[in-house]
């Protein structure tokens, strides 16, 4: 008999980069967050049968399904070096509604992804509250050139645990993930060619999280779940 898969709540969603790193891993995405037009039809492609449940501000968490994990790139703008760095100044600061899924839901993990200058501007804040909620924490950052691809894009990831319903700790969740070479870029023909929806695409896969990597934590999640025997998978 094969053993449930973890479920996923994704928020932020975009295009889908870390819910298909965590499919690949052996998860399954039971719903989805995100209003930006071009991405949610995006998802709607990929995930036909995934409800979109739109503004993450908007949300009655008491009538959504429990997952055993939520997952988010929540707005880098308010830590990026390319920005002002306001952190929990800036109106696009929207972990708050993160955190209110987490109390009301309460996944037995959070995995949450950003810029790497989140860790000097706004991070006390994120741990703060996560340790609030009763959330242990592990982070790192995880940059793209560590699974193959051709570029650097670091990236920080937090893992949370729920101390609530397991107290153990995590040990150490992270590790380097294997490095794969990957396939040159297929050739896309000059700007002037026309890509359909060039800018939305960009867009897209500036704000996504690359994959392989997504693949490698819910692989870490999972093996972690299994070890300390928070549920059969």
């Amino acid at each position: 008999m094969s053993n449930p898969l973890m479920t996923v709540g994704s928020l932020f969603s975009g295009i889908g980069g870390l819910d298909l790193g965590l499919e690949r891993a052996g998860m399954r995405v039971i719903w989805q967050s995100e209003i930006d037009p071009y991405s949610s039809r995006v998802l709607a492609k990929h995930w036909p049968d995934t409800p979109n449940l739109g503004n993450v501000k908007e949300i009655n968490w008491h009538d959504t399904p429990r997952p055993d994990v939520i997952c988010g790139g929540y707005p880098c703008q308010p830590f990026s070096y390319a920005g002002k760095r306001k952190a929990e100044e800036d109106p696009r600061h929207l972990f708050p509604w993160v955190a209110h899924a987490l109390r009301i839901l309460r996944p037995r993990y959070a995995i949450l992804e950003n810029v790497a200058g989140h860790l000097t501007a706004g991070f006390g804040t994120v741990l703060g509250t996560l340790a609030a909620i009763r959330y242990d924490v592990q982070w790192d950052v995880i940059p793209a050139h560590s699974v193959g691809a051709p570029h650097r894009r670091d990236r920080l990831f937090i893992v949370a645990m729920d101390t609530d319903r397991k107290g153990e700790l995590f040990g150490s969740i992270f590790c380097r993930p294997q490095r794969e070479e990957w396939l040159p870029e297929p050739d896309m023909g000059r700007v002037d060619d026309g890509i359909p929806s060039r800018m939305d695409r960009l867009r897209g896969l500036g704000n996504a999280v690359v994959p392989q990597v997504a693949e490698h934590i819910g692989r870490l999640v999972i093996a972690h779940a299994q070890q300390i025997g928070a549920r059969d998978v």
